[in-house]
C-alpha cells in the first residue's frame, strides 16, 4: 500500500529537504530520553527507544525476548525503567530510522477518550463558557493511524476539520485515584489529531458525536511515546498545526482548563482506566469550523502537527473511494 511504509527519504522527496522535517524530538531533559516507538522492519514488529536525534532506534524487544513487541502488552507486563535504560545504553541492536516503518506508538488500546472544550482559546472562539467539569467523548480505537499515514476523506462528509492534541497514555490500571496520586498512573505523552466530520457532529446523527469522531483514520497518533520523566511539566508545551504549510493552530498546554492530573483522577472515579488507554486532552483555537470563512480539509491537503518535547506528524489527506 502506497502510504504505509513512509521513511525520511520519502518525506524529503515529497516535501523538500527542510531542516525541521525529521520526526525527532526535542528532548526536554537533555539526557538520553525514554522515547518509545513501535516499528516494523523485514523481521517483523518490534518495540524500541528512539535516539534523541531521531536517526536510529535501539531495539528493546530484539535485545530481550521477555519484552513484548507492542506497547500495550509491554505496559501490561512487569517492567523496570532501569532495565530499559540499561538495554538502551548497551545498544545491542541498533536500527536506522529510515530503514523501518514507524507505527503509531500505541495500537489497539482498550479506550480512546477525548476531552472537549478544554482550551481557553477554543472556548473563546466559540463564545462558550469554560466547562466546570471535564466534557468527554470517545473515538473507536480502530481510528488510530500512524504519524505519516493518510487521513481518508470520506465522500459522506463535506466538512472534515483538524484538531491537534496532546495525548496522555495510561501506564497501569487506574481506579478511584486521588488527584494527588494521578501522575503515578501516567506513563507518558504523545501527539494526536482528533479529525472531526463537522457536518456529522453539528447537524447529523441526532446530535451524537461518535460517527463524527470515529470514521476510519480519524485519529493520527505520533510515533513517539515520551516517558513522563522526560517532561516534568506537561502544561508548558507548545502545540501547533499547519495545513499545507500555513499555520492554523499555535497554542500552549498552559491553556488547559482541566489539567492532566484532574482528568485522570476524574475519569478513574467513573471508569477503570487500563494500561495503554489514551486520553486526548483537547485542542487549542484555530480549527476550521470557527474561522471566517469556515475552512475544511480537502483531498490533496497535508496536515502537519507538532508538540514540543515530542515531535511532529505529517499526514496527507486522500480520497476514500
Amino acid at each position: 500500500m502506497l502510504y504505509r511504509r513512509v521513511t525520511y527519504s520519502w518525506l524529503k522527496n515529497a516535501f523538500g529537504a527542510r531542516s525541521d522535517l525529521p520526526v525527532r524530538s526535542l528532548s526536554c531533559t537533555g539526557s538520553q530520553a525514554m522515547r518509545f516507538v513501535q516499528y516494523k522492519d523485514d523481521k517483523g514488529r518490534g518495540l524500541g527507544i528512539q535516539a534523541d536525534d531521531g536517526k536510529c532506534i535501539v531495539s528493546l524487544s530484539g535485545a530481550d525476548r521477555n519484552i513484548p513487541i507492542d506497547m500495550v502488552s509491554f505496559l501490561q507486563s512487569e517492567y523496570s525503567i532501569e532495565r530499559l535504560e540499561k538495554i538502551a545504553n548497551e545498544k545491542k541492536i541498533v536500527l536506522q530510522s529510515d530503514q523501518v516503518e514507524l507505527l503509531p506508538c500505541i495500537t489497539k488500546p482498550d479506550k480512546v477518550i477525548c476531552v472537549g472544550l478544554n482550551y481557553k482559546g477554543h472556548c473563546d472562539e466559540q463564545k462558550k463558557p469554560y466547562p466546570i467539569e471535564p466534557f468527554f467523548f470517545s473515538k473507536f480505537a480502530s481510528t488510530i493511524i500512524g504519524p505519516f499515514d493518510p487521513v481518508r476523506h470520506s465522500p459522506k462528509s463535506k466538512a472534515l476539520d483538524w484538531e491537534v492534541e496532546m495525548a496522555v497514555v495510561i501506564g497501569k490500571k487506574c481506579k478511584n485515584v486521588d488527584v494527588n496520586d494521578a501522575y503515578n498512573y501516567v506513563f507518558g505523552y504523545t501527539i494526536a489529531q482528533d479529525i472531526s466530520a463537522r457536518d456529522w457532529q453539528k447537524t447529523r446523527n441526532n446530535g451524537q458525536w461518535l460517527i463524527a469522531k470515529s470514521m476510519d483514520t480519524f485519529c493520527p497518533l505520533g510515533s513517539v511515546l515520551v516517558h513522563k520523566n522526560e517532561i516534568p511539566d506537561p502544561h508548558k508545551l507548545q502545540i501547533k498545526c499547519s495545513i499545507n504549510g500555513v499555520l492554523k493552530q499555535n497554542g500552549s498546554t498552559e491553556e488547559l482548563i482541566h489539567k492532566v492530573d484532574k482528568l485522570v483522577s476524574f475519569l478513574s472515579n467513573l471508569i477503570t482506566l487500563l494500561p495503554g488507554d489514551i486520553i486526548l486532552t483537547g485542542t487549542p483555537s484555530g480549527v476550521g469550523v470557527f474561522r471566517e470563512p469556515k475552512e475544511f480539509l480537502k483531498v490533496g491537503d497535508t496536515i502537519e502537527s507538532e508538540l514540543s518535547c515530542v515531535g511532529k506528524m505529517i499526514n496527507p489527506v486522500v480520497a476514500d473511494d
